[in-house]
């Protein structure tokens, strides 16, 4: 498993935030909690691939969102905010060694962090950064390779996988507020403790889920359910309004 990320700047502070007010960064301990995530991702064996800091891009870090990376090929994104265009250049450079390349071009807008891929199937969120344009490039880069793609509506959160991720085992792991708990009717659903709106974003590596630190509730339901759990600390990049799934694209 190959995983590429890319090293915070301090930059970072001047994110873009859409539903959370903004408050100060602690760059330092953004730093530590990135080198603690990314040997996590090191010791389930991935080979960890670093993209030095980008200086003019604040949202960088955030490496899920450039790209929809699948067995036969990989989708460079266009994000739905000016501010973060740009970041994807690097990324494709990385990508293309592995992977051919699909781009989605304007008017279409699309983000990593708003397609969650369960099987065969991606599901891809409405929201304000990814457009029905954006969702039906993809679906027509991708559809060849037999995967179906499903539009779905969301409310209250950024992306998708703010709201749902899959922890395995027929499992997901969501929100009810931000997302219909139908569109996923046919796995079993952990619904996140009320005081843990954002623990639905889970990151899955081998046989353990990667849960947030600020969820123990929602980790301790996995753990229940026989999950093998592992917390992680990403508190200053939930500050910027992200989640573990946010800071890497992980690819065989």
């Amino acid at each position: 498993m190959h995983a590429l990320v890319r090293r915070p700047s301090p930059a970072l502070s001047r994110c873009e935030l859409t539903f959370i007010e903004r408050q100060p960064i602690d760059l330092t301990r953004a730093l530590a909690q990135h080198d603690t995530y990314v040997a996590a991702l090191a010791a389930q064996g991935c080979d960890v691939h670093v993209l030095p800091p980008a200086e003019d891009l604040p949202d960088a870090v955030f490496v899920e969102d450039t790209a929809i990376v699948l067995d036969e090929c990989a989708v460079i994104a266009r994000s739905g905010v000016e501010s973060r265009r740009g970041e994807e250049d690097t990324v494709a450079t990385a990508l293309e060694r592995y992977r051919p390349l699909h781009r989605i071009t304007a008017p279409g807008t699309i983000e990593g962090g708003d397609v969650l891929r369960v099987g065969r199937t991606l599901f891809a969120g409405r929201t304000p950064r990814t457009n029905d344009a954006g969702i039906d490039q993809l679906a027509a880069a991708i559809t060849s390779y037999g995967y179906d793609v499903v539009a779905v509506d969301l409310r209250g959160c950024l992306h998708l996988k703010s709201a749902v991720t899959y922890a395995g085992r027929e499992t997901v792991v969501l929100n009810p507020e931000w997302v219909n708990v139908d569109v996923f009717a046919r796995w079993q659903a952990v619904p996140v403790a009320p005081e843990e709106p954002y623990g639905a974003n889970v990151l899955l590596l081998g046989d353990t889920v990667h849960v947030a630190a600020s969820a123990p509730r929602t980790q301790r339901k996995l753990e229940a359910l026989g999950f093998h759990t592992v917390s992680l600390d990403t508190s200053e990049f939930e500050k910027a309004e992200a989640a573990l799934t946010c800071l890497s694209l992980l690819f065989e």
